[in-house]
C-alpha cells in the first residue's frame, strides 16, 4: 500500500515526488483521456480535450506534479503541437490570401474580432477577471493554442501561473463543441438554404471556390484564330493559368499527350486542368465544353500519382524537370497539404508533393524515377529542421516588443513564436534547400503528443480549486458568457457571409469551422455533404485563424490583466 501511495502522491524524499510518480501520473491522465475522447454522444466527442478532465479530477485528488516541473512540461507541450500545426499549415499559408482566399479569411477575421470585443465588453460590465474571460474565450471557440498563449503571457507579466485562465477554459468549452454545431444548424434555417442548389454549386467550384480547386474539363476547338498554333504560341495570348493534358485529334482516332510544341488544329479535342474561375474564358476562347471519357478512349496511356521525394527537387520549378521532352508524360496537376493545384511552369516543387502525371506506362515509369516516390526516403525524420525551428521560435517569441497604448511589452511567447517560425520554414525553407517535410503520421504524432502533454498539465494545474470555483463562486456563470461568445460571432459572420460576400452555404460553414478551428464542426459540415466545400473553406482559414487566436489572447492579458 506505500508504495501505490508514493506512486501516485510522490515519493516525499524525492524532487517533484520522483520519476516514476511524475510519469506515471501523466501516462494515466492521458491515456484515460483518450479513451474518452471515443465517446461519442449525439454524434458528438470532446475529443482529446477529456485529457484536461482527467486532469482536473487527477488534481482534485491531490495526485499532481512539482509545480516547476507541471510548467515545463506544459510550455513544452505546447510548443510541440503549435511548431506542427505551422508545418503542416505553412504551405498553403500565403495562398490562402489570393482573390478567393482573401474572403474568406476577411469573414474568418470578423468572427475572431467578433469574439474579441464581446469577451472585453463582458469583462468591463460584469467585471469578471480578464485572465478569467482568455479562458472562456478560449474554450468558447475551443482553441487550445488561444489558451497556451493566454497562460504563457501572464506568466512573463506575473511571474506565476494563472488557474482560473484553465478554469474558465474548462468550464466554456464543453458547450463550445456543442455551440458552434448549433449555429451552424440555426444559420441553415435562418438563410433558408435549398441544400440541393448549393450542393450543385459546390460541385461545380462556384463562388469562392473558384480560385481555391482545380477541376479538369475537355474542350472541342472552334475558334478559327488557333487552327495551326502551337500551345506556347497560344498561352501567352490567354494569361490564364492551366495545363492541356491530352490532344485527340478530329483527323485520327490517337490519344496523344500535348506538349509546348503541340498544334492545335479546329476540331481536336483537348482535356484542359485549370481553376473554375478561369474555366470559362478558357472555354469561350477555344470553343464549346463536351464530354468526352479519356481513359476508356486510350488505354495506352495511365494517369499516376507520384510523390516528390528526392531532396535535390525540393525548391525546383517545374519547367527545370523537363519531363515532357525527356519521357514523353506530362504533370497536369500537384497536390500540395491536400490541396490541388495548376502545374504551371513556374511552380516550384516542394518535399511531399503529390503530382499527377499522364502517359504511357514505360514513360511514367522512367518519370518515377526521377521523381522519388519512395515513401521510405520520406520516412526518415528531418529533425534539424523542427528543432533549429523551436529555437528560432523560443529566440522570436522571448523577444519583446513595443505597441502604443500597451504599458508591457508584447512578446509572442512560446505559442506565438514557433508557430510563427514554423509557417516562415516550411514556406520558404525549400527555397533555400532546406527539407521541412514531415510525413502527416509523423506531424501528427508530433502534435498530438505535444496537445497531450500540454492538456494533461493544465488540468493537474487547475484542479485544486475547479470544484470550489465552479460551485461556490459562481463559476456556472462562465457557461452562459461562453455561449454568448461561441454563438453571436458566428451568426453574425453567417448573415455577412451569405448577404455581403455571397458564400455558398457549404464554403460558409466550412469558414466558420475553420475560424473557431474547431475539429468536430469540420466533421460536422463533412457530413452534410459529398463536395469537398466545408474541407477547402476550412483549410483556407485555418492558418490565419490560428494564428490571430494565439495573437489576441496575448494581447487581452498583457493590455487589461
Amino acid at each position: 500500500m506505500e508504495l501505490l501511495s508514493n506512486l501516485f502522491e510522490g515519493y516525499p524524499d524525492l524532487w517533484g515526488g520522483g520519476v516514476a510518480h511524475s510519469v506515471l501520473i501523466l501516462s494515466l491522465v492521458i491515456a484515460f483521456g483518450i479513451m474518452l475522447a471515443k465517446v461519442k454522444v449525439a454524434g458528438v466527442s470532446l475529443g482529446i480535450t477529456w485529457i484536461l478532465f482527467v486532469g482536473i479530477v487527477f488534481g482534485h485528488f491531490n495526485m499532481t506534479l512539482n509545480e516547476h516541473l507541471l510548467h515545463f512540461m506544459k510550455e513544452f507541450g505546447l510548443i510541440l503541437f503549435v511548431y506542427s500545426i505551422g508545418l503542416q499549415v505553412g504551405p498553403g499559408f500565403f495562398s490562402a490570401f489570393k482573390k478567393g482566399g482573401l474572403t474568406l479569411n476577411l469573414l474568418a477575421m470578423l468572427v475572431v474580432f467578433l469574439g474579441v470585443v464581446i469577451t472585453i465588453i463582458l469583462h468591463f460590465v460584469t467585471g469578471t477577471p480578464i485572465t478569467t474571460m482568455v479562458g472562456i474565450l478560449s474554450g468558447a471557440v475551443t482553441n487550445t493554442p488561444g489558451l497556451g498563449a493566454a497562460q504563457q503571457a501572464n506568466s512573463d507579466l506575473n511571474g506565476v501561473d494563472a488557474p482560473e485562465i484553465a478554469l474558465g477554459y474548462a468550464v466554456a468549452y464543453p458547450l463550445g463543441v456543442v455551440g458552434i454545431i448549433l449555429s451552424l444548424i440555426a444559420l441553415k434555417y435562418i438563410l433558408r438554404i435549398d441544400t440541393k442548389t448549393e450542393e450543385a454549386e459546390a460541385e461545380r467550384g462556384l463562388g469562392h471556390l473558384q480560385e481555391l480547386t482545380v477541376r479538369p474539363i475537355s474542350l472541342e476547338i472552334r475558334n478559327e484564330a488557333i487552327d495551326g498554333k502551337k500551345i506556347k504560341d497560344i498561352r501567352p495570348l490567354m494569361n490564364r493559368n492551366f495545363v492541356i493534358s491530352r490532344v485527340r485529334y478530329n483527323d485520327g482516332q490517337e490519344t496523344e499527350l500535348a506538349n509546348s510544341d503541340t498544334v492545335l488544329h479546329l476540331h481536336d479535342r483537348i482535356l484542359i486542368i485549370s481553376t473554375p474561375k478561369d474555366i470559362e474564358a478558357i472555354t469561350v476562347f477555344f470553343g464549346k465544353q463536351i464530354d468526352m471519357q479519356w481513359e476508356q478512349l486510350d488505354k495506352k496511356l495511365i494517369s499516376r500519382r507520384i510523390l516528390i521525394t528526392k531532396p535535390e527537387l525540393n525548391g525546383k520549378m517545374l519547367s527545370q524537370l523537363k519531363i515532357r521532352n525527356n519521357f514523353g508524360a506530362s504533370i497536369t496537376r500537384v497536390n500540395r497539404s491536400g490541396v490541388d493545384l495548376v502545374a504551371a511552369p513556374q511552380l516550384q516543387l516542394q518535399m511531399g508533393d503529390r503530382v499527377t502525371i499522364v502517359g504511357s506506362e514505360l514513360a511514367v515509369s522512367h518519370a518515377e524515377k526521377v521523381l522519388g516516390n519512395s515513401m521510405k526516403r520520406l520516412d526518415h525524420p528531418n529533425l534539424i529542421p523542427i528543432f533549429l525551428g523551436i529555437a528560432l521560435g523560443c529566440i522570436l517569441g522571448s523577444t519583446p516588443f513595443v505597441f502604443p497604448g500597451i504599458p508591457q511589452p508584447v512578446k509572442l511567447g512560446l505559442a506565438g513564436g514557433p508557430l510563427i517560425v514554423s509557417i516562415l520554414i516550411s514556406r520558404f525553407g525549400p527555397q533555400y534547400k532546406l527539407i521541412t517535410y514531415t510525413t502527416m503520421s509523423a506531424n501528427l504524432m508530433l502534435r498530438e503528443i505535444g496537445i497531450s502533454l500540454f492538456l494533461a498539465c493544465v488540468g493537474l494545474g487547475a484542479g485544486k480549486g475547479f470544484v470550489e470555483t465552479v460551485i461556490y463562486d459562481g463559476g456556472y456563470v462562465w457557461v452562459g458568457y461562453g455561449v454568448i461568445i461561441t454563438i453571436v460571432p458566428l451568426l453574425i459572420a453567417g448573415l455577412v457571409g451569405r448577404y455581403v460576400f455571397k458564400l455558398n452555404y457549404y464554403t460558409l460553414i466550412g469558414v466558420l469551422g475553420g475560424s473557431t478551428t474547431n475539429p468536430p464542426a469540420l466533421a460536422y459540415s463533412n457530413d452534410l455533404t459529398s463536395c469537398d466545400a466545408p474541407a477547402v473553406g476550412y483549410a483556407t482559414v485555418y492558418p490565419l485563424t490560428m494564428f490571430l487566436r494565439v495573437l489576441t489572447a496575448q494581447i487581452l492579458i498583457l493590455a487589461l490583466a
